[in-house]
């Protein structure tokens, strides 16, 4: 049987019009066509440290697949303490290793689904996670990932006009001489202050946002603004564990980056695995 060889011209308009269909497809799935939402349940302290250790029970049966997955993280995070040791940079160190926390959220999604397949029963590899990444969940997830970035350089934005109000944006030194200034100097320890608690108000607006909502887009096709409104009602009904949860994260992150951001390794799948069973335990469809 012979072949023919399309026309090039035509099979370049299949193609086009095949990828538009799936843009159009991811859309679509930004939306919800949800006509229920989940229930949210009251959840305390021991559901916390429950999901902290399912989260590690994960890793602790993954680690080998998802230590290949996340040992980007430190590098990246060496990269970012190399370009502080830039005069001009070492202000934004700590602003850009605290965006771990910002970030978080869309940086575990393969961790999400690794933990939904196993405890499902299924086995689990590395590749498994990147199945999260479906076109029905695509499009949310990528749109959520849109608005982290920019809450994270909003972020970075009001860190360097901190900087600048508090220590007049001038460096003497690098990384190291900007560090002794900051302990050693009223203008160093207000900017530190001042630097905190704007920080803890980014990191607050990510996580009452998402705390659920990424696992949830993984787990079925709900649509973004059910999946960040779901969100928004597990804080508001359980408020305190919800920020002891965010203090968790923060003290966990904190000590992935003062180990060079090597503990990254560890930590960063440890929350991610913990953060799925976390909406296990507030969030039910029945």
């Amino acid at each position: 049987m012979s072949k023919t060889i399309g026309n090039p011209i035509t099979v370049a308009i299949g193609a086009l019009s095949s990828s538009a269909r799936s843009v159009e497809k991811g859309i679509e799935t930004i939306g919800s066509h949800a006509l229920t939402a989940p229930h949210v349940k009251r959840i305390g302290l021991a559901d916390l440290a429950r999901a902290l250790r399912l989260g590690a029970n994960d890793f602790a049966a993954l680690r080998t697949d998802v230590m290949f997955m996340v040992v980007a993280y430190p590098l990246i995070g060496l990269l970012i303490a190399g370009l502080a040791f830039n005069a001009a940079l070492a202000p934004l160190l700590l602003p850009m290793a605290a965006g771990f926390a910002i970030l978080g959220p869309v940086a575990c999604v393969g961790l999400y689904e690794m933990s939904k397949r196993r405890e499902a029963g299924e086995d689990v590899n590395w590749a498994d996670a990147f199945t999260a990444l479906s076109a029905k969940v695509l499009g949310p997830l990528l749109t959520m990932s849109a608005y982290l970035l920019g809450l994270f350089t909003a972020w970075i934005f009001a860190a360097d006009l901190i900087h600048e109000v508090t220590m007049g944006g001038m460096m003497s030194g690098g990384l190291m001489a900007f560090l002794s200034e900051i302990v050693s100097t009223q203008a160093g320890w207000t900017m530190l202050v001042v630097g905190t608690g704007v920080g803890f108000v980014f990191a607050l607006i990510a996580l009452v946002t998402t705390i659920v909502a990424a696992p949830m887009l993984v787990d079925r096709p709900v649509g973004l603004p059910v999946a960040v409104s779901t969100s928004l009602r597990v804080a508001a009904r359980n408020p305190v564990p919800v920020l002891v949860w965010g203090a968790l994260v923060a003290l966990l992150l904190a000590f992935g980056v003062a180990t060079l951001f090597i503990g990254l390794i560890v930590v960063l799948p440890i929350l991610g695995h913990a953060t799925w069973h976390l909406y296990r335990a507030a969030v039910s469809f029945d």
